[in-house]
């Protein structure tokens, strides 16, 4: 006999019932125990230096020939540079799909974007979501389709000050032989909570990779589907974690292979300093007419201190019988072999710790298309270290 909880001034507020550790998809992140002000939809007025500062903050500003601005949630027309983009307001919603962030979405009322490319360009498109508020919760829900043969670059950048909740929905569809370079960057404020969920179509022939910094937000919880649609695909689904203090995140991935001959990578580096708790929950389902599948996933994660936690849950589900799948996670300290090797050869202690710390996640952006937002990247995580 089930039990009924009674609502939260928090689910009250916002109008669903949040998710609790009794969900096993949800039980190292107790949204219902964690999310308890009574967070508003509601409007503020907001000042514009606020604002341009924010924006002026974002290391992509100069990279980006053209730029979405999203305000509190709210599509900014005045701040974006949209000109030249296949570009509509608009809010789409995939019906197939619910889970408790989807649904916070909806309950909203999110606006949102729809950007199309049919060509192929290496221009980078920057959508940029600045918060600020007080006890504000605010949603987005975007649509990136790229058309057969076509390909694009985008970066999403999410930053803010105060204490408020993003929920944040993109829904991404790459056509056949298309291709798309996406660049996620979290930094929101310490005080904010991230919620966000992006679903991942592709065609046949298609090409994704992916690459998400979680590095702001107090509690941040990101989840993911990537459903293969067309043979002979391939998704490079990859993240960062640079988190300290008590920051608290969690992603959970599932890449769904419904058809045979296609590839899927997920690599995620976690780096975790005083109380901070990284989680990955990656879920790979190989379905019995998906022959010939290669899904690989593997999470690892530098433990800079005794009370730091990283929980990993790395799951197969394969119903085809010539497949090659494999998981693998790990959690440690800094190799001191490696420190001390940098330690004799006259590199002081603390440099050395950042040489290494910034050669474990250098993997993952490693793997980011372009160079000049790969220097971004860099510059990020040398901020972080001095901070740290």
């Amino acid at each position: 006999m089930s039990t009924v909880l009674a609502k939260t001034g928090a689910e009250e507020a916002l109008g669903v019932a949040l998710p609790h550790r009794r969900m096993e998809e949800w039980r190292w992140t107790d949204l219902r125990a964690r999310l308890t002000k009574p967070y508003a939809s509601s409007s503020v007025a907001l000042k514009s230096g606020d604002i341009d500062r924010l924006l002026s903050a974002s290391p992509f500003a100069k990279l980006a020939k053209h730029r979405v601005v999203f305000v509190n949630g709210k599509f900014d027309a005045g701040r974006s540079a949209v000109a030249g983009l296949d570009f509509s307001k608009s809010v789409s919603a995939n019906p197939s799909l619910v889970d408790p962030v989807l649904a916070l979405n909806v309950s909203l009322k999110p606006e949102g974007v729809t950007l199309r490319f049919a060509g192929q360009t290496s221009e980078l498109v920057e959508i940029v979501h600045v918060a600020i508020g007080a006890l504000q919760a605010m949603a987005i829900r975007n649509r990136i389709e790229v058309a057969d043969g076509a390909s694009a670059s985008i970066i999403e950048s999410f930053i803010g000050e105060g204490d408020y909740v993003v929920n944040a929905v993109t829904e991404i569809s790459v056509g056949k032989g298309g291709k798309l370079d996406r660049l996620k960057v979290e930094r929101e404020a310490s005080a904010a909570t991230h919620l966000s969920h992006v679903i991942y179509d592709l065609a046949e022939n298609a090409r994704l990779n992916d690459i998400t910094l979680t590095n702001g937000a107090t509690l941040n919880r990101q989840n993911g589907n990537c459903n293969f649609n067309g043979p002979y695909a391939e998704a490079k689904i990859s993240g960062a974690y640079l988190l300290k203090d008590k920051q608290h995140a969690d992603t959970r991935l599932v890449i769904n292979h419904a058809v045979p001959n296609c590839t899927s990578r997920e690599l995620f580096k976690v780096v975790l300093d005083e109380n901070a708790r990284g989680i990955f929950q990656g879920k790979v389902v190989v379905a019995r007419d998906a022959q010939k599948t290669d899904g690989k996933q593997s999470s690892h994660a530098l433990l800079l201190s005794e009370s730091a936690e990283f929980d990993a849950k790395p799951e197969l589900e394969i119903y085809a019988d010539d497949v090659v799948c494999g998981h693998g996670a790990t959690a440690g300290d800094i190799n001191h072999d490696h420190l001390f090797y940098l330690e004799s050869r006259g590199i002081p202690k603390a440099e050395a710790k950042s040489l290494l710390i910034a050669a474990f996640v250098g993997e993952v952006f490693d793997l980011v298309a372009d160079e000049t937002a790969q220097e971004a990247l860099v510059e990020i995580v040398a901020q972080w270290l001095v901070r740290s």
